[in-house]
């Protein structure tokens, strides 16, 4: 997994780029650091895991603008998730119109 530089939002491929689709940030793929990122050897699926969504248990909105590209909502869910083996937690969204999730940057 790969995340952005420059807003923390996890970056997808296209062709030879990491791609930020949130901010558009392009960064260049490297293959020896791909390749050290995960192997499958010896894994097994266990399921999905589960993954964080600030709508879930939450009716309260607050003002925040949807960075998504396509979407002029300023309301968004948040949640406060504790960040793994870190002693400070990340702020999640999830956009009221659009469904998009991002982290406070």
């Amino acid at each position: 997994m790969q995340f952005c530089d420059e807003c923390g939002s996890i970056m997808h491929t296209e062709g030879d780029a990491w791609v930020c689709r949130s901010c558009e940030n392009e960064e260049p793929r490297d293959s020896q650091a791909e390749a050290a990122m995960a192997t499958q050897d010896g894994q097994w699926d266990d399921g999905a895991p589960a993954v964080a969504d600030a709508t879930q248990g939450s009716t309260e909105t607050m003002q925040e603008p949807c960075p998504a590209d396509d979407c002029d909502s300023d309301r968004a869910y948040s949640e406060l998730m504790p960040k793994p083996g870190g002693s400070y937690e990340v702020r999640l969204f999830t956009c009221v119109e659009c469904g998009h999730k991002w982290r406070e940057s």
